[in-house]
């Protein structure tokens, strides 16, 4: 089944143009030509939100993700400065249209490797907002259970599989439910995640490397935010976007705004579509800008300033809002009301948190093993 792309350019084939050789102290000189790739153009009107999928509710309830995202972290910055998350506090402040994007187009049955700056994944699909506060805290309300803080914590029964910090390592594991999915004959998609910085390892290469081989059924998400900790994209890779290297791999790759809530969300519906009719994996690259630091250690002093006042006014929750009022007629006493339920969850959400206990170590060594009657595949005894 074939899953046309509303956009104007298409994708062309990657390649390296020789537009003459010269000779220079002795050696052969190349110039690269521009490789040009399809780049998505935003959702314009209420009909063409439709069109995939969403209505009226929809699109509220994903700028109530977006607003549960930013004060989620708004209240784990506040009780960082009063020492009650341990270690270092990392955000996703300008990726929130993004998240919650991407978890909003996944199938019930899908399965996701959200990382560091992707709150609004858990959210959208369906983590509690108690439970990712009591989650930074370490306690035992938190999906680690108190074992750990911070991001790393996913609910299984989501479809959510909990991050490590040597990213891009959760790509090969999101390549192998694909894999498994495929020898299952399941219509299920897994979707990964990585930053710009990451996808120049290996294990980068080797997911998408088997995964376009196999054609399998993922979606790679590269959140390219400009900036591998403090190092530019300049220096990281010498092509235009990474959305290129999928060319290589044998499968689409498309850029997209990552400000942009709908069109992130109609590029990964797509996609996910696309991928679970057998059509093979899609490289998306959501280009934002983290509007702070790589965690609050970091002043991120080495972002040019223009380019923090570039982003700030394309913030992802108010060229929504925006997008609501024109396209929707949503209005301020809806915009009011809105605010005024997410700041009392957020109220509620931060008590229970607080409420939660400490964890107790008797119970270190619980959920470590697994019991032998659990496992589905043979094992030895």
């Amino acid at each position: 089944m074939h899953y046309p792309h509303p956009e104007s350019s298409r994708t062309q084939a990657f390649r390296w143009a020789r537009t003459g050789l010269m000779r220079r102290c002795g050696r052969i000189q190349c110039q690269r030509a521009v490789s040009e790739v399809r780049h998505a153009n935003p959702v314009a009107s209420f009909d063409e939100a439709r069109e995939i999928g969403l209505d009226r509710t929809d699109l509220v309830s994903m700028y109530r993700n977006m607003l549960l995202t930013r004060g989620i972290e708004d209240r784990g910055r506040t009780l960082f400065k009063q020492g009650k998350i341990p270690g270092s506090f990392y955000t996703g402040l300008g990726n929130e249209a993004s998240a919650v994007a991407i978890g909003s187009a996944m199938g019930p049955d899908d399965v996701g490797t959200p990382i560091q700056r992707n709150i609004g994944v858990h959210l959208a699909r369906g983590t509690q907002p108690w439970k990712i506060l009591a989650q930074y805290m370490g306690r035992q309300g938190g999906p680690s259970v108190g074992r750990d803080g911070n991001v790393h914590f996913a609910e299984f029964d989501l479809g959510l599989i909990t991050m490590v910090s040597h990213l891009p390592a959760m790509l090969p594991v999101a390549t192998g439910c694909a894999l498994a999915f495929r020898i299952r004959d399941e219509q299920r998609v897994a979707v990964g995640w990585f930053g710009d910085g990451s996808s120049a390892r290996g294990d980068a290469h080797e997911a998408m490397n088997l995964a376009g081989t196999r054609e399998l059924p993922v979606v790679f998400i590269c959140n390219n935010n400009h900036f591998a900790y403090s190092t530019p994209n300049r220096l990281e890779y010498a092509i235009e976007h990474l959305a290129e290297r999928a060319l290589a791999y044998g499968f689409d790759g498309v850029v997209v705004d990552g400000t942009e809530l709908l069109s992130v969300y109609r590029e990964t519906h797509l996609a996910i579509e696309k991928a679970r009719s057998g059509g093979g994996p899609t490289l998306i690259e959501s280009v934002t800008l983290r509007l702070e630091g790589h965690g609050v250690h970091d002043d991120a002093s080495y972002v040019p300033r223009e380019l923090i006042d570039e982003y700030r006014d394309r913030d992802p929750i108010d060229q929504f809002h925006r997008w609501l009022v024109e396209h929707v007629d949503f209005t301020p006493d809806e915009q009011r009301e809105l605010e005024s339920a997410v700041k009392q969850a957020l109220n509620e959400a931060l008590k229970l948190a607080e409420a939660s206990p400490e964890p107790n170590a008797d119970s270190l060594l619980d959920g470590v093993y697994a019991a032998r009657d659990a496992l589905e595949a043979p094992h030895f005894s």
